[in-house]
């Protein structure tokens, strides 16, 4: 049995189907989406709708993304969040066009579920952003750290790489768990179109709302596979168009 980690998609359905013929997945296999199924390339309901479908077949954990909260907002009190407008929301409503009011309802209920992050039977976390709590996610006061934090990685990045893990000085949120997966911060703001792995985090966001990819990665092996970029498969699109 495998286990793959899949980075944010951004309704990059195309994208998306290519990761998930490289794996040839089986249903022995499991997989776990790190959040931002919705908002920059035009199917954002398509690839909601798709990941519905999947997960009847094979074992599946999505985790909830700040787009997905927008989105989910849009869905149950259709309210437009300015912010969300312009960073995909615009794209995401235009990929509603031709579903029906149950159809949209299953997908808010779909939203309305997903969990804010996943500890795995070893002891890893997988969540979309961040969290603060020294005494990890289970006690986290403010559960939006979850999906909009970007402290986190930024404390990763400027990690010591000298500093041992038993000094005292070395991150406390980083013995919590063997391993964290995050989405969010692309790699790519780094000129890196790979997942990045600092100490026991794993970034396996590259980028496929701009002009990156979409990443799975198995979190045994660390096998990665990859989509084309993005603007390749819609080349007549320009996604979030960050430079």
């Amino acid at each position: 049995m495998r286990t793959f980690a899949i980075g944010d998609i951004h309704g990059g359905l195309k994208a998306l189907l290519q990761v998930l013929n490289k794996i040839e997945i089986t249903e022995k296999d499991s997989l776990i989406f790190m959040g931002d199924y919705v908002d920059g390339w035009s199917e954002s309901a398509q690839v909601v709708q798709f990941l519905m479908e999947l997960s009847k077949k094979f074992n599946c954990v999505f985790i909830k993304g700040n787009h997905d909260v927008w989105c989910e907002d849009w869905l149950k009190n259709g309210n437009v969040n300015a912010s969300w407008y312009l960073h995909g929301g615009k794209e995401t409503m235009d990929s509603y066009e031709g579903f029906c009011k149950e159809d949209k309802k299953k997908h808010l209920q779909f939203f309305e579920n997903l969990p804010l992050f996943h500890i795995d039977a070893k002891n890893r976390l997988f969540l979309h952003a961040g969290f603060t709590s020294l005494y990890g996610v289970e006690r986290e006061i403010d559960v939006s750290y979850f999906y909009t934090d970007r402290s986190f990685w930024e404390m990763v990045l400027a990690l010591d790489k000298n500093i041992p893990k038993t000094s005292l000085f070395y991150p406390k949120r980083l013995q919590l768990y063997d391993e964290i997966y995050i989405g969010h911060t692309p790699t790519t703001n780094y000129n890196e179109p790979l997942p990045m792995n600092i100490a026991n985090v794993w970034n396996i966001d590259t980028g496929a709302a701009f002009k990156g990819k979409i990443t799975a990665i198995n979190i045994d092996s660390k096998t990665i596979f990859q989509s084309e970029n993005l603007p390749f498969l819609y080349p007549n699109e320009k996604g979030r168009n960050k430079s």
